[in-house]
């Protein structure tokens, strides 16, 4: 796995390196269709990069035989897709009803200002951090809870933001 590359510069194809190529075509031969593959293979693309570019759809349309635009109409109507760069750590707090009520635009709010993003959705200056509200995690019954990357973190609360961003490091 790669170590993401967050920033701007120029695209590095992913499917040139042996391990995405064969986890790619690992990946092909379960499906009937090259088509039905495109959802894992965008998984691939923001794993190794951090986020799915234009260049990377390009490069998923060559290889999928897809047109680009279809390629793109998936990735902007799925928000699992990160279509620009993100933080290393990828912050995602439920705001729902129930969790607000339990204080969730006040862990938002500690995020904000401790990881440095200032505002939603703005990776950190040191690109670690991108803070982001989603509409649910599904698990009122543990307000608030937080997804970070793939981890889930339930009860979260200002008070436990410091230790939990400390454990990231």
């Amino acid at each position: 796995m790669s170590a993401h590359g967050h920033g701007t510069e120029p695209h590095a194809p992913v499917f040139t390196a042996a391990a995405a190529r064969a986890e790619l075509d690992d990946i092909l031969s379960r499906y009937p269709t090259k088509m039905a593959a495109l959802l894992p293979a965008l998984w691939i693309v923001q794993r190794e990069r951090g986020w799915v570019s234009e260049d990377g759809m390009r490069e998923v349309a060559e290889l999928l035989e897809l047109t680009p635009a279809y390629v793109k109409g998936v990735v902007t109507f799925y928000t699992m897709y990160h279509q620009h760069p993100v933080g290393k750590h990828f912050v995602q707090v439920c705001t729902t009803s129930p969790c607000n009520v339990c204080g969730a635009e006040d862990v938002v709010n500690a995020l904000l200002k401790q990881t440095g993003c200032g505002e939603l959705g703005v990776m950190s200056p040191d690109g670690k951090y991108t803070v982001i509200e989603v509409e649910c995690l599904g698990a009122c019954g543990f307000a608030t809870p937080v997804m970070i990357n793939e981890d889930f973190i339930d009860g979260v609360t200002v008070e436990r933001v410091p230790a939990i961003l400390a454990s990231l490091e």
